[in-house]
C-alpha cells in the first residue's frame, strides 16, 4: 500500500518537476496529499505565466488550494481568479481581501498562511521578491530568469544560502533540466558519446514580440485615475532592460543554460554585440531591447560557446 507522501515531500516533488510546471504540462500529476496536508500557495504576478502556473498546480492530484494572490494591477488579478473560480470552484479560496495591489502587495501575499509561493512577475522585481519569501520561511516555485542585472543575481544567490539554512524547497523555471529527451542527451555527451565538447552553438531566433500600449495600460488602471510612466513599463515589461534583461536573458537563458549543462561549467569571459535594425513605427522610444545579438562566450579550458539571438 502506497503511504500519501507529507506537505514537504509533495512540494519537494514538485519542484523538482519543475519543468512541467513551465512547459504548462500538469505538475507533480500523480501525487497526493491526505487530510488536513494541504498545499496553500500564492501566486504574485498575475499574467499570463501567473495565471498558468495556478492552473498547472490545481491541476494536479494534491491537496492545494490558492489562498491569495498580489499584481502590480488589481483589475488584471480580480480577472484572473474570476476565471480560476469558475473553473476549480473550492480550489480558488480568493476573496477580493487577499487580492493584493501594487508593486508591494506581494508582502501581503506572502504574509497570509500559505506554504508555497510562486513568483512570476517580471525578472526586473524578482531579487527583493525571493529574499522577502525565503524571509518568511516559504517554499518557493520562481519563474526564469531570477534577475536582470550582476547585483539582483548576487542578492538571489544570497537568499538560497538563507533559504538551505531553512530548509526550504526552492524550484525555478528552466524546464530543459526537467525533460527526459534533454536529460538523456545530456548524460550521454557526459558519458563520451561524440568525444570531448570544444565547441557549442545556441540560438534564439523568433519572430516578432508582443507591444502593449499606453491605451492597454491604462484599462488595468483603478477608474479615474491616469496611466503612469511606471504602470506603462510595467504592462509592457518586456520592451525595458530593468525589468526584462532583454531577449537573451528573458528567453534566451534556457538554450545558454542547456549549453552550460552540457559543459557542466560556466564561461569565464564574454565577447558579443547586439542591436535593433527595427524600429516600432519608427519610434525608437517604444522599445529598450535589441532585435539581435551575437555573442561568444569562453570556458576556462577554451572552449568556445556561440550564442545568436534573434
Amino acid at each position: 500500500m502506497t503511504t500519501p507522501p507529507s506537505r514537504r515531500n509533495f512540494i519537494k516533488t514538485s519542484t523538482a518537476t519543475a519543468g512541467s510546471l513551465v512547459a504548462a504540462s500538469q505538475l507533480a500529476r500523480t501525487v497526493h496529499a491526505a487530510g488536513s496536508d494541504e498545499i496553500r500557495f500564492v501566486v504574485i504576478g498575475l499574467g499570463g505565466r501567473g495565471s498558468g502556473a495556478a492552473v498547472n498546480i490545481m491541476e494536479t492530484k494534491g491537496n492545494v488550494k490558492l489562498v491569495a494572490v498580489a499584481d502590480a494591477f488589481g483589475k488584471r488579478a480580480a480577472y484572473s481568479i474570476k476565471a480560476l473560480k469558475k473553473k476549480y470552484g473550492d480550489k480558488v479560496d480568493v476573496p477580493e481581501d487577499r487580492i493584493y495591489e501594487g508593486l508591494d502587495a506581494y508582502k501581503a501575499a506572502i504574509d497570509t498562511d500559505c506554504n508555497l509561493v510562486v513568483i512570476a512577475t517580471p525578472p526586473g522585481f524578482k531579487p527583493q521578491q525571493f529574499e522577502y519569501a525565503v524571509s518568511k520561511g516559504k517554499h518557493i516555485f520562481m519563474e526564469k530568469p531570477v534577475a536582470t542585472d550582476a547585483i539582483g543575481v548576487k542578492r538571489v544567490l544570497a537568499a538560497v544560502e538563507e533559504s538551505k539554512k531553512k530548509n526550504l524547497m526552492v524550484g525555478v523555471g528552466l524546464q530543459r533540466r526537467h525533460e527526459p529527451q534533454y536529460i538523456e542527451t545530456v548524460q550521454r555527451l557526459h558519458d563520451g558519446a561524440i568525444g570531448d565538447i570544444i565547441t557549442m552553438r545556441v540560438y534564439w531566433n523568433g519572430g516578432g514580440i508582443w507591444h502593449k500600449g499606453r491605451d492597454e495600460a491604462q484599462a488595468l488602471m483603478p477608474d479615474g485615475k491616469p496611466v503612469t510612466e511606471m504602470a506603462y513599463q510595467c504592462n509592457n515589461w518586456y520592451h525595458f532592460n530593468w525589468l526584462s534583461g532583454d531577449q537573451i536573458c528573458e528567453q534566451h537563458i534556457h538554450n545558454l543554460d542547456v549549453g552550460c549543462w552540457v559543459k557542466g561549467a560556466y564561461p569565464v569571459e564574454c565577447n558579443g554585440m547586439g542591436g535593433r535594425a527595427q524600429r516600432m513605427d519608427g519610434d525608437p522610444t517604444k522599445s529598450q531591447i535589441f532585435d539581435h545579438t551575437f555573442c561568444e562566450y569562453t570556458f576556462a579550458d577554451g572552449t568556445k560557446m556561440f550564442s545568436q539571438g534573434r
